[in-house]
């Protein structure tokens, strides 16, 4: 090869490599990936709160903005699996053993198939993913749509701390905090009336 095309082919491959290489130290990426994938597997993890700070870090040039959505969604997206799988394999056992409010545990496993069975995609969308294993629900419809709401995620709020900044952490913390209390009163008057319709001995 000549003296210009090796340089010309240099340059291609430098300029190739400053393209896709994210910026910015590859710790926050690994922070990110972890976070993501700890809090899709169903741990109270601070994932929304450190991609909102990335985010905020790539508004100021500091991260890769593709990069750090790319690392969200696959972090999010293992981790939604990891929680899938300890759901399947662990989590339908500890709710159906003997023990106190037997009855109530197997009562509420059998509504949430039932749950599950009638609206599989929005089940998965605001429920943790640990649930979505213990009702034992198929890996073909499970794994597509824990994809596409990692993207979602990651798209959504990586881009919202991009634009709007710090602000978009009161937003996320509401929805949250909404999503959450729905989902706890659902069970507390499910509870209640398997308690009041019980027979009684």
């Amino acid at each position: 090869m000549s003296s210009p095309d090796l340089q010309l082919s240099t340059l291609a491959v430098l300029h190739l490599h400053i393209q896709i290489h994210p910026r910015g130290p590859g710790i926050d990426y690994v922070g990110v990936l972890i976070a993501s994938g700890a809090s899709w597997a169903g741990l109270p993890g601070p994932g929304e709160a450190l991609l909102i700070a990335a985010g905020i870090a790539a508004a100021h040039n500091h991260l890769d903005l593709s990069s750090l959505i790319l690392v969200a969604w696959a972090g999010a997206t293992v981790g939604g699996m990891l929680g899938w799988i300890v759901g399947r394999r662990a989590g339908r056992g500890v709710l159906t053993a003997p023990g106190p409010l037997h009855g109530i545990r197997l009562a509420l496993t059998a509504s949430g198939d039932r749950f599950f069975a009638r609206y599989g995609v929005l089940a998965v969308l605001f429920t943790p993913s640990w649930v979505a294993g213990i009702v034992r629900m198929r890996a073909s419809l499970y794994v597509p749509v824990n994809a596409a709401s990692a993207a979602v995620w990651a798209l959504a709020i990586g881009l919202a701390a991009y634009w709007i900044g710090p602000s978009i952490a009161d937003v996320a913390a509401d929805e949250g905090l909404l999503a959450w209390l729905v989902v706890g009163a659902l069970i507390a008057a499910f509870a209640i009336v398997l308690v009041r319709n019980r027979p009684r001995r």
